[in-house]
């Protein structure tokens, strides 16, 4: 409805005439509805001059707030900060007193949204009028205890951070710091969980001395939460919060305050706790530099690279690179690479298929000499492993590698043992031979297609299984839109052509799908 402002109301002195529907609208059951009406209104109360907000927006904002039923008054909730900055002293007492009620309101739907505003109202208040008049309503609402929902507390916590950035230091400790430390130790998990997901917010609003004397303590108790989201959402923190640390406690915070809780964490007994930490835990070592990760992070990853859990595996391997760039790659290669490789090796094919899709991003950490020395050999093993899944896989993993490395790298290292597997006496790795020319030739191009691979297919158009033949088929299909077009009439085409006239029915089949495209 703002839309309407420009051309259809006759410009800003008459936007009031569009306040009328949208009051109706903030009040009716329809919660999206509501959001919308206020977020319309909102936008329509920039355009008002002060005398017009006075006039005709804090009188709605008067009924909203007055209204029976608690539609309008959750309503109401998210119109206060759009009016209140714009408005004569008297009027702004006046506001600051509705919103005191409807923070104090009977209905715990009402007192929820009001906690939800309360944060942006607290910007739009007067410092004076916040210690005052705010900070009563917020450690009100912190401390809710009407029903069993624990929302309104939760929300609260949001206005924290907001109240707290605008605070002095000692206004912070003696106004905030006690309705923090009882929100951290809330008996409701969902109100400990907002503590810890708004845990560095709450750092950089309240500074590094309240965060030196209480949150170092709090963020050590939500780490050890017997609530497994909450550790999570803690542990998801343990890096920022530790960067943002004094510089000159950061090691000792660390080696003594939270790295006995970053052990148990390793070993929780919930995924998504040890998947929270193991995206973070790596962030750790340029703080402590090279021996403290020797010595105390390296068992960690490797407890974690070993998990029975993909996502944690994953999340240590994609964050390697922080740990090379301080320990080093021979450092990394000694601890890690064995473990790497033993989960590549396992028995149990579906963890060696979790790692070949780590492959690509371990070697564009590890870069490509060491690569070809550690871990080139394991990836061509995986083509010719028992499992299907595995050599699909293991197929795809040299298309993402070729892309990393280059064509150049692809001729020398990877297409000679390729085409050596065409002659292979399995018809299983002759046919992921044929798989794997088909994606090489996207990533290399036509001049190494035509000159390497395109022989190697049709060398293999004569094979004595059918499903080879019928696979060289669609391998031309797929490498035709790669090469030059006079390439496909002089060698494809002749190809295409003999394998249409062969005994098996299959075989037939789908080189008539490649004879319509080439």
């Amino acid at each position: 409805m703002f839309d309407l402002v420009p051309g259809y109301v006759g410009g800003k002195e008459f936007v009031h005439c569009l306040l009328p529907p949208l009051e109706s609208l903030a009040t009716v059951e329809e919660t999206i509805v509501r959001d919308k009406a206020v977020e319309s209104l909102r936008a329509i109360a920039q355009e008002h001059s002060p005398e017009d907000l006075e006039a005709h927006f804090v009188p709605l904002l008067k009924r909203l707030a007055g209204g029976d039923w608690f539609t309008s008054r959750t309503s109401a909730c998210g119109l206060f900060s759009a009016s209140y900055p714009r408005v004569s002293a008297p009027v702004k007492a006046e506001l600051r007193t509705m919103f005191r009620n409807l923070c104090q309101d009977d209905t715990p739907m009402v007192r929820r949204a009001a906690s939800g505003k309360l944060g942006e109202f607290a910007k739009a208040v007067e410092v004076e009028y916040l210690k005052s008049d705010l900070v009563p309503m917020f450690v009100n609402l912190a401390q809710d205890e009407q029903v069993s929902n624990d929302s309104v507390r939760l929300l609260a916590v949001e206005a924290c951070v907001s109240i707290a950035e605008i605070l002095e230091k000692e206004d912070v400790e003696q106004l905030v710091m006690p309705t923090l430390r009882a929100c951290a130790d809330d008996k409701s998990w969902r109100v400990r969980y907002m503590v810890a997901d708004k845990f560095t917010e709450l750092q950089a609003a309240v500074g590094p001395d309240i965060t030196k004397t209480d949150l170092i303590p709090a963020f050590q108790s939500l780490l050890k939460d017997c609530e497994a989201e909450v550790r999570a959402a803690a542990a998801h923190k343990i890096k920022n919060f530790c960067l943002a640390l004094d510089p000159s406690i950061q090691e000792s915070t660390i080696m003594n305050n939270l790295l006995p809780c970053i052990k148990e964490l390793v070993t929780d007994g919930n995924q998504h706790v040890k998947s929270a930490l193991a995206s973070v835990i790596m962030g750790l070592s340029p703080i402590l530099g090279k021996q403290n990760t020797i010595e105390h992070l390296l068992p960690l990853f490797l407890t974690q690279l070993k998990d029975e859990y993909p996502e944690v595996r994953l999340n240590i391997i994609s964050n390697l690179d922080c740990v090379n760039e301080v320990i080093g790659i021979q450092q990394l290669s000694q601890s890690l690479l064995p473990a790497i490789v033993e989960l590549a090796e396992d028995t149990k094919w579906r963890v060696r298929l979790a790692i070949i899709e780590y492959m690509p991003l371990l070697a564009g950490q590890l870069g490509v000499e060491f690569f070809d020395e550690k871990l080139n050999s394991l990836c061509m093993t995986w083509l010719i492993d028992h499992v299907y899944a595995i050599r699909e896989a293991a197929t795809n993993n040299l298309k993402k590698l070729v892309e990393k490395f280059g064509a150049e790298w692809a001729q020398q290292t990877v297409i000679p043992k390729v085409i050596a597997m065409s002659r292979d006496q399995n018809y299983l790795h002759r046919m992921t031979c044929l798989f794997c020319i088909n994606v090489l030739s996207q990533s290399c191009g036509a001049e190494v297609t035509e000159r390497l691979l395109l022989p190697t297919v049709l060398s293999m158009a004569g094979d004595g299984v059918a499903n080879v033949r019928f696979n060289v088929a669609k391998t031309l299909q797929q490498i035709a839109m790669v090469l030059p077009s006079d390439t496909t009439q002089a060698q494809v085409k002749p190809t295409i052509d003999k394998l249409n006239t062969d005994s098996d029915f299959d075989v037939r089949y789908y080189a008539s799908e490649a004879a319509m495209v080439c």
